[in-house]
């Protein structure tokens, strides 16, 4: 699985308008599943995402993780993610899962989310988002997960 993480200090996505998922500080993950990927993969990604020390402690070092300042997790799915961009000027997406891996690999790693974690949020898959967010640093971290 693709991933990449932003610290925010608050996030939210919109369907036609409406918010439907938001949290306070914490983790923007947007994650697009690939071919290759399966439930156990998406388990390993939530966990590690967790356990990930990007908040700041009382130093200013990235020594907290979002478990350990009780953060909020806001998971988007982003297919685009998987691009190929070398041949041409249109993007290439065929390097994304099937539409129906893609729902099932994103609705599991939601659930998983949401038995580790009390605060998780979630877009749409599929749908037309538009997701506002404010960066914190910034910190932004690219993931991939086998």
């Amino acid at each position: 699985m693709i991933a990449v993480l932003q610290r925010v200090r608050e996030a939210r996505v919109e369907v036609g308008g409406v918010v439907i998922g938001a949290i306070g500080q914490g983790l923007l993950m947007l994650v697009c599943a690939e071919p290759t990927d399966s439930e156990a993969v998406a388990e390993r990604l939530v966990s590690k995402v967790l356990k990930l020390r990007v908040f700041s402690d009382e130093a200013g070092k990235m020594n907290r993780s979002l478990q350990d300042v009780a953060g909020g997790l806001l998971i988007v799915s982003q297919f685009t993610l998987a691009a190929d961009t070398s041949g041409g000027n249109r993007p290439s997406f065929t390097g994304a899962a099937p539409a129906e891996q893609g729902r099932r690999l994103y609705e599991h790693t939601l659930a998983v989310a949401r038995r580790q974690h009390p605060v998780v949020a979630s877009g749409e898959f599929g749908a037309d988002m538009q997701v506002h967010l404010v960066n914190d640093g910034p910190v932004t971290l690219p993931m991939r997960m086998t």
